[in-house]
This record gives C-alpha cells, sequence and structure tokens, in this order.
C-alpha cells in the first residue's frame, strides 16, 4: 500500500501530461470557482453583522441586500468556472481517447494478439471518463478548495482561537483518515475497472461467435459464463463503492462532533459573556460552510485515486510496443516492375515456449509469375506472409523483397508494395466503396469499377439498389463466404501492388466463380508476383513455381509436372486434393 501512495506524485505528474493542453481553461476555471467560493466566504460575516443588527433592534437593509447580492454572485461565477473546467474534461477525453486509438492502431501484432477487444472498448470509453474528472474536475477542485479551507480556516482562527482549535484538530484527523484509506479505494477501483474489461470481453465473445454458440446450444453455457464474470465484476464493485462510502463516514462524523462540541463550548462562552450570540452564529455558519470544501476535498481525493486507476489501464495500452514507420535505413529500389521475394533459412516460433514453426525455410521468386505454397495444415504457410508483411519478424535469418531486407523497409513503403488477401478475407462494417478504398483512397471510379469486374463482382454490385454505397453489415454480414471473399480480392488489385499475397482465396467459391477469379489470377500474375497458398490442384498447376512445405520445413522446389514426377509426398497431395485442372 505504501509503494501506492509513493507513486502517487509520478502519476500526478503523468496527468498533468494528459492536461497541460487545456491549461488555459482549468485555469479560468479554477480562477473563477476559487472567486465564486470566496464569494460564499464572505456569507457568514454578512450574516452575522445582520444578526447583530437585529440585536440592536433593527434590520440592516444594506447587510440584507449584500448577502442576497452575495449569493446571487457566488452562484453565478461558480456555475462559470464549473462549465469552464467540464468542458476543458471533454476536451481532455477526445484528446486522450485518439491518443489511444492511435497506439492501438499502431500495435505489433504479437501485442495486439494479447489484447481482449471488450477490454479494450472499456478502455477507451469507461476509463477515459474517469480520466477526464481526476485530470480536470478533480484537481481544480483540491486547488480552489484547499485555498478556501485554509482561508477559512485562518477566518474561523480570527472568530475564536478556542473553538478553532477543536475544528483544526477534527480536520487533521480526516486528512490522517483520508491518507490511510485512499490508496485502498484506488486499489478496489482498479479491481473494479479490470473486472468491467472483462465483462466487455465476454460480451464481445459471444456476439463475435454467436452462430457458433446457437448451433452447438451453447446459449445455457455461454450465458452461466457470463453470469460468473458478472458476479465477480458486481463484487468488485460493490468493494470499491464501500471503500468510497467509508471515506463520507470518516468526513462527516468528525466534522459532526467537531459542530457538536463547537456549538457546547461556544454556548458555555455566551453564557458566560466571553462570546457575543453573533460571533458564535457566525462561527458556525462559517464551519458548516467550510463542511462544503472538505466533502469536496474528500471527494476530490477519492476521484484522483479512481482517475489513477483508470490512467494505469491507459498507460498499460500505451506501453505496448507498438510498430515504427521509420525511414529507410538503406536506399530501397525505386521500380514499378513485379517485387522479387527471398526467404534466407529463416527460423520463426511465435513464443519461445512452443516449437518453431519455420526451421529454416528458404526459397526465392521473381517476378512477375504466380508461385504456389501447398503443404498440409500446419505446415507454416500463412507464417511466410505474416513474415513478409512484418507483421512478426525472424528469430533467425532474413526475408527478402528486392533484394533488401523488410527489416530495412519502411512500414509504408513495404506494405504499399504489397496487396494482400487474408484466409478469412475480413470485410469491415460500412459501405461496399469504403471496404475498396480502404487501401486506395484515392482511386477513381473507373479504377474502383475495374477492379470489381476483375473479381467478378461487376454484374453483382450493378444490381444493387445503392451499388458500391451498399452497406454490408458488421463484418459483411450482408455478403455471402464467397462475396467477402472477392471483395476483398477487388481490394487488393485497387492498390495496383507489386507483389499480391493469396491466402486461399478460392476455398469459398463455386466451380464456376474459382474458374473466373483464377483467370484473373493468372492474368494479374503475367505483370505482378503473386504468391498464393492454395488447397486446390486446380489453382497451382499453372504456376511458375510451386513450393511445397512441411513441419516448417521446404520439401521441395519446382513445376508441377517436375514435382509429380519427383516427390511423393507432392503427388499424394495432388491425388488427395485433385480438382478438374
Amino acid at each position: 500500500m505504501s509503494a501506492r501512495l509513493e507513486e502517487t506524485p509520478a502519476k500526478l505528474r503523468q496527468l498533468w501530461f494528459y492536461a497541460r493542453e487545456h491549461k488555459r481553461l482549468l485555469v479560468a476555471g479554477s480562477i473563477l470557482s476559487l472567486a465564486g467560493g470566496t464569494i460564499a466566504l464572505s456569507q457568514p460575516l454578512i450574516a452575522a453583522a445582520l444578526i447583530e443588527s437585529l440585536q440592536d433592534g433593527a434590520v440592516s437593509t444594506v447587510a440584507l441586500a449584500w448577502l442576497a447580492a452575495v449569493l446571487i454572485a457566488g452562484a453565478v461565477i461558480s456555475a462559470a468556472g464549473y462549465y469552464l473546467i467540464d468542458r476543458a474534461g471533454q476536451n481532455l477525453v477526445r484528446g486522450v481517447r485518439q491518443r489511444l486509438l492511435t497506439t492501438l492502431s499502431g500495435l505489433r501484432v504479437p501485442a495486439a494478439d494479447t489484447l481482449k477487444p471488450g477490454d479494450v472498448v472499456s478502455r477507451l470509453t469507461a476509463d477515459t471518463t474517469l480520466l477526464r474528472t481526476v485530470a480536470t474536475a478533480a484537481i481544480s477542485n483540491l486547488v480552489t478548495h484547499g485555498l478556501l479551507l485554509a482561508v477559512g480556516l485562518g477566518l474561523l482562527a480570527w472568530f475564536n482561537w478556542r473553538l478553532f482549535v477543536i475544528t483544526a484538530a477534527m480536520v487533521g484527523f480526516v486528512a490522517l483518515m483520508m491518507k490511510l484509506v485512499l490508496p485502498r479505494v484506488g486499489a478496489a477501483f482498479e479491481q473494479s475497472q479490470a473486472a468491467l474489461g472483462d465483462l466487455g470481453a465476454a460480451v464481445e465473445r459471444m456476439l463475435s461467435n454467436l452462430r457458433t454458440i446457437k448451433a452447438n446450444g451453447a446459449e445455457p453455457m455461454e450465458r452461466q459464463r457470463f453470469s460468473d464474470i458478472n458476479a465477480r465484476t458486481w463484487r468488485f464493485g460493490v468493494r470499491a463503492v464501500a471503500w468510497q462510502a467509508s471515506t463520507t463516514v470518516l468526513t462527516w462524523a468528525p466534522l459532526n462532533l467537531a459542530y457538536l462540541a463547537v456549538l457546547a463550548l461556544g454556548g458555555a462562552q455566551v453564557a458566560t459573556g466571553a462570546m457575543r450570540i453573533g460571533e458564535l452564529i457566525g462561527f458556525m455558519l462559517l464551519l458548516v460552510y467550510l463542511m462544503h470544501p472538505i466533502d469536496m476535498l474528500t471527494s476530490a481525493a477519492t476521484q484522483l485515486q479512481t482517475g489513477l486507476a483508470a490512467m494505469r489501464r491507459i498507460e498499460a495500452t500505451h506501453s505496448l510496443p507498438v510498430e515504427q514507420f521509420e525511414a529507410p535505413s538503406t536506399t530501397l529500389p525505386t521500380s514499378s516492375r513485379a517485387a522479387t521475394v527471398e526467404l534466407r533459412d529463416v527460423w520463426f516460433a511465435y513464443d519461445s515456449n512452443l516449437p518453431a514453426v519455420h526451421k529454416g525455410v528458404s526459397f526465392s521468386c521473381t517476378g512477375p509469375g504466380l508461385t504456389a505454397l501447398v503443404g498440409p495444415s500446419g505446415s507454416g504457410k500463412t507464417t511466410v506472409f505474416s513474415l513478409i508483411e512484418r507483421f512478426y519478424s525472424p528469430d533467425r535469418g532474413t526475408v527478402r523483397i528486392d533484394g533488401v531486407d523488410v527489416a530495412q523497409w519502411p512500414l509504408a513503403g513495404l506494405r504499399g508494395t504489397i496487396g494482400y488477401v487474408e484466409q478469412d478475407a475480413p470485410v469491415l462494417a460500412g459501405s461496399l466503396r469504403d471496404n475498396l478504398l480502404l487501401g486506395a483512397p484515392h482511386a477513381s471510379a473507373e479504377e474502383l469499377w475495374r477492379a470489381l469486374e476483375e473479381a467478378r463482382l461487376g454484374e453483382m454490385v450493378a444490381n444493387l439498389p445503392e451499388g458500391v454505397d451498399t452497406q454490408v453489415g458488421h463484418r459483411g454480414v450482408a455478403l455471402s463466404g464467397g462475396e467477402r471473399q472477392r471483395v476483398a480480392i477487388a481490394r487488393a488489385l485497387l492498390r495496383s501492388p507489386r507483389l499480391l499475397l493469396l491466402d486461399e482465396v478460392t476455398s469459398q467459391l463455386d466451380a464456376t466463380n474459382e474458374g473466373k477469379l483464377r483467370e484473373v489470377i493468372q492474368s494479374v500474375a503475367k505483370t505482378t508476383t503473386v504468391i498464393a497458398i492454395a488447397h486446390r490442384l486446380s489453382t497451382v498447376v499453372a504456376a511458375k513455381q510451386i513450393v511445397v512445405m512441411d513441419a516448417g520445413e521446404i520439401q521441395a522446389v519446382g513445376t508441377h509436372a517436375e514435382l509429380m514426377r519427383s516427390v511423393p509426398m507432392y503427388a499424394d497431395l495432388a491425388a488427395s486434393q485433385l480438382v478438374t485442372a
């Protein structure tokens, strides 16, 4: 717990990193809030004067008018201050969310693979909202109400030092209790926010796999799983609010005791003539007023702990490794010709505790032309594409494009050279146009339609009521599996890549459309280097070369005819996967 206390100053400096961009609004709002509070401090003084005038048998209309003016002015000025502070908070949330999304979009693939989407959404929404409160309102309240408390205590000492000693002792006791309790509040809220993230991840898991869950009759199991996580979230939430509620008890109980003690001692002084009734009432009113700054300070300190818990989760995201879109470390070839690709003695494992996926993989392909990767499931074919795209880096060996190690390419330049169609052909929520222009936002309408025609989507899109502006739904749910694959292919072709990577793109196509798409691939291969992972013989028989992989190793390289004659493994694969060629 002491470690959590010791880290607070450093975390406050990090909070200032978020808030400093909006310091003008924060300072202006704090000044107005302080001014409103200072004006309010004069209310007990004016009230005391008003009561003194009543003792003299007359009502001071001047004091009454001043009291009304002070009440109105204090309310208006305080409201303006709160508005500026809240506006700064909204500005801060916008910036924090944008920065967080920038980090998320730039994460290295291995780091992104460790995240739960639902938890990420929680950090982007709930945690940033908590951060807004602590980085603006909480800090402003600590400053303004801290000053108001100091001034108010000074006024109490001026009124009556004996009564002030009682009040100051109780305020000190409250401060000590807060120092002991607040770290526990922060820890409880951090656990609560993490549990809330797990809850979001559970919902995302269910919605993303709803068809699978329904098809397996697993709804009761999923509901129970969610119920368990929901119960854990509830427990952490109750624990957090219990600690938060304890701060209220530890604040108000001592202050109420102080109020009673002041009333008793002050009443005794009035009875002996040592104190005027107006002075006692003024002191009591001022003490009642100071309960608000004290309450605001304890609330701000509690908010500070909850906000620091949120900030730790946000900073944990920012600490994940991101891709560096660096300048090239060597002179890169500038060519519009088909790319050449070479893997030299590549070794790779997804984790140090897992077996190697690639074991000395070496092969090359020169363009233009089609190179087909074939082999049993799990032989490392898709990993080749991940290494070319630099989603992962080899443990040993190099991957080269145009003779240059991909590690020396700037990422934007590297990926701008490549068109990649993934095995599951992801389609994003939005329109067909949005999806097609994802990698080529400045493509013309003519280029867009050419890509659609090449992917054999032209007729289908032309018959849609809204054409390319048709909404495809979440993850392209409005499209068939084959249509999603062809949309992904059209998207890749629209980029005019020098290297086209195709991961089993014909797996969800019927024989007619597969034949048409095979024609497209062969046409593109005349001017572009195409590497295709294939599971159908009809896709590979016309390839310039075929690379046979098994268990992370290259078994053979050659044409279909050469491999059929000399490689029994390939002949067996061809026999088991034979489609009319």
